[in-house]
């Protein structure tokens, strides 16, 4: 294994659990911020360059430029602050990060989501498509890559370039992700799922609204954006694409969409 490459994670087989989580023992005393699940999972992303192997990589390389538990530190620090509303803190944060250990920033996924929300479109899609180029297999930065690049170019023009991953072990996730590729019907994705898992039911929504608003057709992103915000997973997940769904609604003043 290379020295740069980041620890395999163990994918949790149940579909409430998002896949870009690992459970990895030997750091559970790190801020549990990390997580998009509950405090007591000790789960942090496993695309984050974990401080063990930097730590190897420095010994190495003299490491003298890079401060890895420091950039660590302020992603969590930019994680909280989207949460809690502030999307410029949390790019600074993120941004800080990269400055700190520039191996962070193919893989600061966080970083594309508050680029998104501050209509800084283009840098938002070259996030996305850096951390894809680092793992092929991940849906969701696909389909914000091309959400980022459809609101340059057009859904025409995005879709020509969407970025091709491999299978996603969510049922929701697969056809969200064969929706916003190929096109069709959002509302037969919510459909379909409307009497699955709990996290099901918020992933087909908050999708659902993220293709229309693709689309322009901002009165339907609305309507389904503020279910997934409302729905059980929504307003009790720990996830950090439930507090996107929230910040979506505060960017947007949909405030009945803030539970």
């Amino acid at each position: 294994m290379a020295l740069t490459q980041i620890v395999n994670p163990i994918i949790y087989p149940s579909p409430t659990i998002p896949r870009r989580f690992a459970a990895i023992s030997p750091l559970k005393t790190l801020n549990p911020q990390f997580s998009r699940h509950s405090p007591h999972t000790h789960a942090i992303s496993r695309r984050i360059f974990l401080p063990s192997v930097s730590s190897i990589w420095d010994a190495i390389t003299g490491g003298g430029d890079s401060n890895p538990r420091e950039a660590i530190a302020a992603i969590r620090n930019g994680m909280q602050l989207f949460r809690q509303g502030d999307v410029s803190g949390s790019v600074t944060e993120f941004d800080k990060a990269i400055v700190l250990d520039s191996r962070q920033k193919a893989y600061l996924w966080q970083r594309g989501l508050s680029l998104y929300y501050m209509d800084r479109f283009e840098e938002g899609a070259e996030q996305f498509r850096l951390d894809v180029a680092q793992n092929p297999n991940d849906t969701e930065e696909s389909i914000w890559c091309f959400l980022c690049e459809a609101r340059l170019q057009g859904v025409d023009v995005a879709r020509k370039q969407f970025l091709e991953v491999g299978r996603d072990s969510r049922p929701v996730m697969r056809e969200a992700y064969n929706l916003f590729k190929n096109g069709g019907d959002p509302e037969k994705l919510v459909n379909d799922f409307s009497s699955g898992q709990a996290s099901e039911v918020f992933y087909a929504s908050l999708y659902a609204g993220l293709y229309y608003e693709a689309e322009g057709k901002s009165e339907k992103a609305k309507f389904h954006i503020t279910a997934a915000c409302g729905c059980p997973y929504g307003q009790r997940s720990d996830d950090y694409m439930a507090s996107l769904a929230k910040v979506h609604c505060l960017c947007r003043n949909w405030s009945s969409g803030l539970v």
